[in-house]
């Protein structure tokens, strides 16, 4: 049971939460180990991969477009996100304990919704630079100048900056009966809203608000791009023409497929099995898989991204055989 104390204060009782008992995946000890390796390698290969991601943009002058701008922010966004909720999850399985603070759950919750928010903001914007670029070629770099682009990366911060402190600011004037079991591997909203012993209406309305705000708004604007990409593309006359076109967004079609799949796949197993774990266990492919594989479809299917890889690997083992050779002699 999470630690409470009850004070008396203007004539009533209120109950102070200090801590939330996080249950995980299992309870079964047998598979603490197992849950542990696996988090662990998936989280390092996905803190791996999307690094990798960003130092190749970086490093490239070939990949300084909005295009791959905007995708290296998606990484970093990718790397945050999954940093909220795994490193605290495996420190808990290690010191085996359950226990969160009532401050690291806020701190959580605050930037698990931040970067969800601008994960999901990112993806709008990437579909909107797609759509310029297929669909008004001549004028791409006319459009997305670099101050319009800043705009496009600052709206979204300041968007889901304040919508999680928004949400986190409703939590503190919640009041908590003495169970505070969370469900889940990590502190989720909606998980701590249900623990509440006060009236929780403002927060569900707030809830079902940023819903509109940061799910329905973004997918709209991703359907309208890509609307209008499959029209210009089905006016071009030659298949190769076709080709090359649908290519410049099949990986981003990938990710959006893969992110908004697994959000629909997480709230369908929350609404069919509440008091489970089966939403804890779907919501391991939103929050932990589909971050390690956005490097995977990026990586994969994009021959510039393949190409400045292999220039990054060139040149650090270079540098490293260089530095190898310079201390042989020395």
């Amino acid at each position: 049971m999470g630690a409470v104390f009850t004070r008396h204060m203007e004539g009533r009782n209120q109950t102070c939460v200090t801590e939330f008992i996080l249950l995980g995946l299992s309870d079964e000890g047998g598979l603490q180990s197992l849950l542990f390796w696996v988090f662990l390698s998936m989280y390092l290969v996905t803190f791996t991969g999307n690094l990798l991601m960003i130092l190749a943009i970086i490093t490239d002058s070939r990949l300084h477009t909005p295009m791959y701008f905007f995708l290296s922010n998606l990484s970093f966004s990718d790397i945050c996100f999954t940093s909220t909720t795994v490193p605290k999850m495996l420190l808990n399985i290690q010191m085996q304990s359950k226990v969160i603070t009532f401050e690291g759950c806020l701190s959580q919750m605050y930037f698990f919704m931040l970067f969800v928010g601008l994960d999901n903001f990112l993806l709008t914007v990437m579909a909107y630079d797609r759509f310029v670029a297929i669909c008004h070629p001549l004028h791409y770099m006319v459009i997305m100048n670099p101050k319009f682009c800043s705009i496009l990366l600052l709206v979204p911060w300041i968007l889901s900056v304040l919508t999680s402190l928004l949400h986190d600011l409703m939590i503190l004037r919640l009041s908590f009966c003495t169970d505070l079991e969370i469900l889940h591997f990590f502190c989720e909203l909606i998980q701590v809203i249900q623990l509440a012993c006060s009236d929780t209406f403002l927060n569900d309305l707030m809830i079902y608000l940023t819903s509109g705000l940061l799910g329905v708004v973004p997918l709209t604007g991703i359907l309208f791009s890509y609307s209008r990409i499959v029209t210009s593309i089905l006016r071009i006359s030659s298949a190769m023409g076709k080709y090359k076109a649908f290519s410049t967004c099949g990986s981003h079609l990938a990710v959006v497929s893969l992110f908004y799949g697994t959000s629909l796949g997480v709230y369908l197993s929350s609404a069919a099995a509440q008091n489970s774990r089966a939403s804890a266990i779907a919501s391991v492919m939103f929050t932990v898989v589909t971050p390690m594989l956005n490097p995977f479809i990026y990586g994969l299917r994009n021959r510039d991204i393949k190409q400045a890889l292999r220039r990054l690997f060139s040149r650090e083992t270079f540098s490293a055989y260089r530095i190898l050779c310079f201390r042989m002699k020395t």
